[in-house]
């Protein structure tokens, strides 16, 4: 009424004021709807279409009418006309409330249409900018308009040219050129973290080796190791003796494949080839059966075949860590910041087996010697000539004389301060060192890193600023299995659980130019399908990156989603932190980039292998990058998918449902497990109930939805293990007894028990009962903090 009386009092003083109405277009299952959103500040232009009615008022002194002589109706007219534009107004407001109130109540059922992308999103400029209104498409076409294939190609050919693994000269000198480019773009904060940590160096006086042993055990020839400078940080040091067996990957079926085969891994030296697992895993699994050391050779047969594109060459070895886990391994569960303490303690990660890097002209010679059953045909597909065997073959005495030597790397940070929740921040990170050029490993990530931090701080000169902290983060340490950002998240965690939205991973992004792959956590999968079908594809002229992939794969996530693996910089942030992370990766033919990890990762060589494409590539990888950060630090409510999870629990119940039947025959039951999957798809509809009859101009109401949108990869993390014992505590991407990999590996003993197998080794009701119990609990308490305040909790348990 007050805006009703405000109207009338403007128009009898003959002084109209335009009012604008800005709409936006929701996206639903169903059905689109316009939503209206504020935009009536002082003095705001009105649109050419809008003629705001004009009442006259008492005409002034010299007027001449028309005609001389009105009718008593006449001024009996200009009497009630005020009225009756009163009352037409009264009538016209009520209706249009009426039906916009019937419609919001109809739109609960637009299903996921608050999740989606909105291209009309108003996006307020800056305190102090002079601008208008900003929308999803402004904030798009200002972050193409900004953002330089030829600053990352500059940035991608310096980089790989300088000598930067951790703890060298060249790695102090490129963080303090990160740290002057992140202050020449007058970021709100620029600071350094610096930790000591321990590092495992080759020792130049006591190179490492490998011999052939003689029959009686005599050390006898050396094998030349065609690169010296390449090793296993991390590995078992020492000497060790054994017959050699030819392992394939070393993953834990073709270990007990070789048993099948007659041939006793356990007390023998293994040969692997790289690929499908990593390093780590390939020790730790020989390591399990009792084998004494590993050799690890890259096999050309993982390598593209094509004659017209480059491989790697055959003297080549390839370096990797053997550390199965992530951060400072003598430093487990606790920052390794300077002056402090900490108890003699080592991660159970690190192995106590040797472990070496071979090339394929040392391998070649050791598979010529091998005896015993032939190796089958998949575990030999490029061999030519004589058959190669299993094994065991001839003797090997292999010596590993690494050194542990205490390390200070350097974090760089760069933050962006949010409008509205300056406290919750979105990340961003890349690797800065590297062993040998790292052209792929790092230098891109750091090349998209720098130009995103350029971009978007020409963007906030511009009338953008975001409404929750950007913080852009150049790691050190990577090399040695995520050690920066290991312990930055072990010295924060207590922080970044309540503060972290998500984080933004840009290493290994460009290793072709063929496939596009995203490592990352459920929660984001919906965001990302969104975001591809806004980028063009930097190999198919007019398709975006979506539709290029729906071309040769209808389901989409099938051919782009991949989990997060542990030599993933976003796996720690997501099993330790339990912050919801991405990794994007453009790979080519499926096919493993040659020259990642060896000293052929050059500048030239990738930008050869991309046949000229790295600079075009690596944008492709910077627009879905950039894009996703200004949707996750813009939009009003946060674009994750927080009932994703029912999805993936149900997915995963099927595995366990076959096992009702062996658990029921021993009394046991799964039930709880369905019960806590329930509860938590209830709590997941509530909310989204919640937050579709809410307005998104209460800012209150809407961060407190953000902050339970936010925490739910935390609820994941179970409350129930030490983060000291057990640092990866998520139950779908950890590792260790709480986590659901455990509970089905141990089910699956159930088969083998009825196969006669040792008492000691099979299943265990007791280790069950507390499987169940740590699973369940975990869900159950992910259903209750999704639900809200403890007196709105409804569950069946």
């Amino acid at each position: 009424m007050e805006r009703l009386w405000g109207l009338l009092q403007r128009a009898q003083e003959m002084s109209p004021r335009t009012s604008q109405t800005i709409y936006k277009r929701v996206e639903g299952t169903q059905q689109g709807r316009l939503e209206e959103e504020e935009d009536r500040e002082e003095g705001s232009e009105s649109p050419a279409h809008f003629c705001p009615m004009e009442l006259r008022g008492p005409e002034p002194r010299g007027f001449r009418p028309r005609q001389k002589t009105l009718g008593p109706w006449v001024a009996a007219g200009r009497r009630v006309t005020p009225y009756l534009v009163l009352t037409a107004l009264l009538i016209f407001t009520g209706a249009f409330l009426l039906g916009y109130v019937a419609f919001r109540g109809s739109c609960q059922a637009c299903g996921d249409a608050v999740l989606v992308v909105n291209e009309d999103v108003n996006y307020e400029a800056g305190p102090d900018s002079h601008h208008g209104p900003l929308y999803w498409s402004d904030l798009q076409a200002m972050f193409l308009r900004f953002l330089g294939e030829g600053h990352l190609e500059h940035i991608i050919r310096q980089t790989s040219s300088q000598q930067r693994a951790a703890g060298s000269p060249g790695m102090a000198a490129l963080a303090q050129d990160v740290r002057t480019e992140f202050s020449r773009q007058k970021l709100d904060h620029v600071w350094t973290d610096t930790h000591y940590v321990g590092l495992q160096f080759p020792d130049p006086d006591h190179p490492n080796t490998l011999h052939w042993v003689d029959a009686s055990g005599r050390i006898g020839e050396q094998l030349p190791l065609e690169d010296p400078d390449v090793y296993c940080p991390y590995s078992g040091t020492g000497n060790t003796t054994g017959e050699l067996v030819y392992a394939h990957y070393g993953r834990p079926e073709d270990l007990q494949d070789l048993r099948t085969r007659g041939v006793e891994p356990a007390g023998r030296l293994l040969l692997v080839r790289v690929g499908l697992i990593s390093f780590a895993q390939k020790v730790a699994n020989a390591q399990n059966i009792g084998a004494r050391g590993v050799l690890i050779y890259p096999d050309p047969a993982d390598f593209s075949q094509d004659t017209h594109k480059l491989g790697l060459p055959s003297h080549r070895a390839v370096y990797g860590h053997v550390h199965l886990g992530t951060g400072d391994p003598y430093t487990p569960g606790f920052p390794s910041f300077n002056q402090t303490q900490f108890p003699p303690v080592q991660s159970s990660g690190l192995p106590q087996i040797p472990a070496q890097p071979i090339s394929a002209d040392i391998a070649s010679i050791l598979l010529r010697k091998l005896e015993g059953p032939e190796a089958p045909q998949e575990w030999k597909e490029h061999f030519s000539g004589p058959l190669y065997r299993l094994g065991p073959g001839p003797g090997l005495h292999l010596s590993v004389n690494n050194r542990r030597v205490s390390t200070p790397i350097s974090n760089i940070f760069g933050c962006i301060e949010g409008r509205s929740e300056p406290d919750h921040y979105v990340v961003i990170g890349a690797q800065r060192d590297a062993w040998g050029p790292g052209a792929a490993k790092s230098a891109v990530g750091t090349a998209i890193l720098l130009e995103l931090v350029r971009t978007v701080s020409s963007m906030v000169s511009n009338g953008f600023r975001p409404r929750r902290s950007l913080l852009f983060i150049s790691w050190d340490g990577g090399d040695f299995g995520s050690v920066g950002s290991m312990e930055w998240l072990e010295g924060y965690l207590s922080v970044l659980h309540l503060k972290a939205v998500v984080y933004v991973s840009l290493d290994n992004a460009v290793l072709g130019d063929d496939k596009f792959h995203a490592k990352t956590s459920p929660l984001l999968i919906n965001l990302i399908e969104n975001i591809l079908k806004q980028v063009d594809s930097p190999n198919h002229s007019g398709q975006t990156l979506y539709e290029q992939v729906v071309f040769t794969n209808p389901s989409w996530d099938a051919e782009v989603i991949r989990p997060l693996p542990m030599d993933s910089s976003a796996y720690s942030f997501t099993a330790f932190a339990g912050v919801p992370a991405v990794e994007f990766s453009f790979t080519e033919d499926d096919q493993a980039y040659p020259f990642l990890h060896t000293k052929e990762d050059t500048y030239e060589n990738l930008h050869a292998a991309l046949r000229g494409r790295l600079p075009a590539v690596a944008r492709a990888v910077a627009l879905l990058a950039g894009q996703l950060l200004i949707r996750l630090s813009h939009d009003h409510l946060l674009p994750l998918d927080f009932g994703c999870y029912g999805d993936v629990v149900l997915r995963h119940i099927g595995s366990l449902s076959e096992f009702s039947g062996d658990l029921k025959a021993r009394g046991l039951t799964l039930q709880w497990v369905y019960s806590a999957r329930g509860d938590y798809i209830r709590a997941a509809e509530k909310l989204r109930k919640e937050i579709y009859s809410s307005e998104e101009s209460d800012e209150r109401l809407m961060r407190m939805y953000n902050v339970r949108i936010m925490r739910v990869e935390f609820y994941f993390l179970s409350q129930y293990v030490s983060p000291a014992d057990s640092p990866f505590r998520h139950i779908f991407l950890g590792r260790g007894d709480h986590t659901l990999g455990a509970l089905l590996d141990h089910l699956r003993l159930l088969r083998k028990d009825d196969a006669g197998a040792a008492p000691s080794l099979g299943f265990q009701e007791s280790r069950f009962r507390r499987q169940l119990a740590l699973l369940t609990w975990t869900l159950q308490g992910a259903a209750n903090a999704l639900g809200g305040d403890v007196w709105n909790i409804d569950n069946n348990f």
